[in-house]
């Protein structure tokens, strides 16, 4: 007896309605029939249309020809590569699990793999002002168990790139800080992963403005990740996430080495106080 297809949720986005489509519109065609049809394999088109994968680019125009569906599997697909969170967030986190090879910059605070719980809570409550304490908390065990895929029997290999600005800016005060630069040093000595500090004198880049992380999957699948403040782009075409990678490449060439970057986080934990006392401000231009 065949077994029997996995239910679809087309309300969930618009990846999901893209593959509750696809499964529509071919009706009784099997996938190895389409899969001759558009020239991609069954396995593929598989998780395109449970909505495991995102639609490669090439794809919706196939469809449309294959359906005679006048477009509408490539207005689908414009919908879907811009879909934001909280779906992509999601997808997201199954793609950090899933990864081979993970590389991050962060141009204002630590990447979640490698904070530390304090770090990660003063983050929050920075953060969610209102959350209670419950709700950071809560916040605070997801991120760490995040961190787990680097006690899997194949953990993923591991970069990062860190603005100088992450190291400078406090969360939690001073002993949180301490702690959290700590843990940087040690990772970078006592794993396989490597971080990189880019110092505020290399200048302006295409990235200053957010933060990116780069997957590359078991098949060789390149996807990239694009956060904002409030807001993130996930973007699992090869054109976008290639381009995401060029951009990293060059920053990676730029910053300072691991043996550079770990002393150069060793002299920032040695310069910070004890306690953080009052900003001093400038005097207004004109006055004393």
């Amino acid at each position: 007896m065949p077994a029997r297809p996995r239910p679809l949720t087309p309300t969930r986005s618009a990846r999901h309605l893209f593959g509750a489509k696809m499964r529509a519109y071919r009706g009784g065609m099997s996938l190895e029939r389409l899969a001759e049809i558009v020239n991609f394999s069954k396995s593929h088109l598989a998780r395109v249309e449970t909505a495991d994968s995102m639609p490669p680019p090439e794809l919706p125009a196939l469809l449309d020809a294959a359906f005679d569906t006048d477009g509408i599997f490539g207005e689908l697909y414009q919908l879907a590569r811009n879909e934001s969170l909280p779906d992509q967030l999601q997808r997201r986190m199954e793609l950090e699990a899933q990864a081979c090879v993970i590389a991050e910059y962060t141009c204002q605070v630590v990447p979640g793999l490698v904070q530390t719980a304090d770090f990660a809570r003063a983050l929050f409550k920075a953060h969610y002002p209102r959350a209670t304490e419950d709700t950071i908390e809560e916040m605070v065990n997801r991120r760490m168990i995040r961190q787990g895929v680097f006690l899997r029997d194949n953990p993923p290999d591991y970069s990062a790139i860190l603005d100088e600005a992450v190291l400078r800016r406090g969360f939690g005060g001073p002993a949180v800080m301490r702690a959290q630069l700590t843990r940087l040093i040690h990772f970078m000595l006592n794993s396989t992963g490597v971080v990189q500090v880019l110092p505020f004198a290399y200048g302006g880049h295409p990235l200053v403005g957010g933060s990116l992380a780069l997957f590359t999957l078991d098949d060789g699948a390149q996807v990239a990740w694009e956060e904002g403040s409030d807001s993130g782009t996930l973007m699992e075409d090869l054109e976008r996430a290639t381009a995401r990678r060029r951009s990293y490449d060059l920053l990676r060439s730029c910053a300072l080495s691991p043996s550079e970057s770990a002393a150069f986080i060793q002299s920032v934990l040695d310069t910070l106080p004890d306690e953080y006392g009052p900003l001093a401000y400038p005097a207004p231009m004109g006055r004393p």
